[in-house]
């Protein structure tokens, strides 16, 4: 049965881009809800919309000859799926425009960054906007479930809004083996998908600490720039992220390689044969699953010009995140599956370090409060409040 459409946060803000530019590209990992989501805002619209999905053969053909099919639709708004597919496209979209610019004629989805999609950014130069959509966060799904079912499950609507456990972990499992044997050979990665499986297994098991790629490599039988390769596959269709450390205008020995993070928390569990919140309860992943659970949530509201960083200094001073703001340090985030966390040596010298404007530690708890020396204990359903 069909999953009816969910409101989303982005159609704010994606409409005001629509407003903005001729063309925007939504992008994000598959099945996310960029296909749902362009529909029904295009539905919004006062103008009329047609669709065309680049993975169906009938719809592929219908550009065989892409100025002559999309030049009489210039009154409508034309949403392209999957693009990545055709990337000659991008330059003729850019003579489209230019001859007829106005708002909302296009928008483009694609489950890969625009670094990965050749030659889109150089061809619509000023003409795109570009809008990263993640996986539901869980104040977008807080009236349809709990937060435990939101962190086991992840964030993907087909995983979180199954029947039943069983059928969520089904649809992850045919998620992965559809990610490894389709996806990442469509997007240009000729890797053998049993490699890619343990490597990305590795990765889960890693979740959360620092990366090293030459121990992957050993680990894996292949070198260090073949296991960056695999990374930047991975990371620029949305399945992991890379943390880097905040180092500038600090004397100390900091740690330089980035930490890295599964993304969504229901791929981590389907990658670690977590199939239950009871299994999670007791598993070694647990805080670390966490740190990633409230650390995916917490960049998907994620002001403009912020950035996420984590701090580690040689002599074991160290803060789990650092949002940095225009450059500069502004909240030091501490994560903590506790329903009573205290304060550490640690979080009050990285605070000092850093000179933070706020600090926080997040846990399972049902409200805020205030700890002494100006630390705050933040619930997980009050992030929005860091940024206020």
């Amino acid at each position: 049965m069909p999953i009816p459409y969910l409101s989303r946060e982005a159609e704010k803000d994606i409409t005001r881009l629509s407003d903005q530019f001729p063309a925007v590209a939504i992008v994000g990992p598959r099945q996310v809800g960029k296909t749902s989501l362009a529909k029904h805002l295009a539905s919004l619209w006062p103008h009329p919309s047609v669709y065309l999905d680049l993975e169906n053969p009938a719809d592929l053909n219908k550009l065989s000859d892409p100025a002559l099919f999309l030049e009489p639709l210039q009154q409508q708004t034309v949403i392209l799926d999957e693009v990545q597919r055709v990337p000659a496209l991008f330059p003729i979209l850019r003579g489209l425009i230019d001859r007829h610019r106005t708002p909302k004629r296009f928008i483009l989805l694609g489950s890969a960054s625009p670094e990965l999609i050749r030659d889109s950014s150089e061809s619509l130069a000023g003409r795109i906007a570009y809008y990263e959509l993640a996986p539901m966060s869980y104040a977008e799904v807080s009236h349809l479930t709990n937060y435990q079912t939101h962190w086991l499950r992840g964030g993907f609507p087909d995983s979180l809004l199954a029947v039943d456990e069983q059928s969520s972990t089904q649809w992850r499992e045919n998620f992965i083996q559809t990610y490894l044997e389709r996806d990442l050979p469509m997007l240009g990665l000729s890797a053998n998908p049993v490699l890619t499986r343990r490597l990305w297994t590795m990765l889960a098991h890693l979740n959360g600490q620092l990366l090293n790629m030459e121990a992957l490599g050993n680990s894996l039988g292949i070198t260090s720039p073949t296991v960056r390769r695999y990374l930047d596959f991975f990371e620029s269709s949305y399945m992991i992220r890379r943390i880097q450390p905040w180092y500038l205008n600090i004397s100390k020995r900091l740690v330089k390689s980035p930490k890295l993070y599964i993304r969504d928390t229901g791929i981590l569990h389907a990658l670690l044969a977590i199939g239950t919140f009871e299994q999670l309860q007791g598993h070694p992943a647990l805080g670390a699953s966490w740190e990633a659970y409230i650390l995916q949530e917490i960049a998907s509201m994620l002001p403009p010009r912020h950035e996420l960083c984590f701090y580690r200094t040689q002599d074991g001073t160290e803060a789990d995140l650092v949002i940095v703001k225009a450059g500069v340090p502004d909240i030091l985030v501490e994560i903590k599956y506790n329903s009573a966390p205290s304060l550490t040596k640690s979080m009050h010298i990285a605070s000092a370090d850093l000179r933070t404007r706020r600090n926080v530690i997040v846990a399972p708890v049902h409200e805020n409060y205030p700890l002494r020396d100006g630390f705050e204990v933040f619930g997980h359903s009050f992030l929005r409040q860091l940024f206020e």
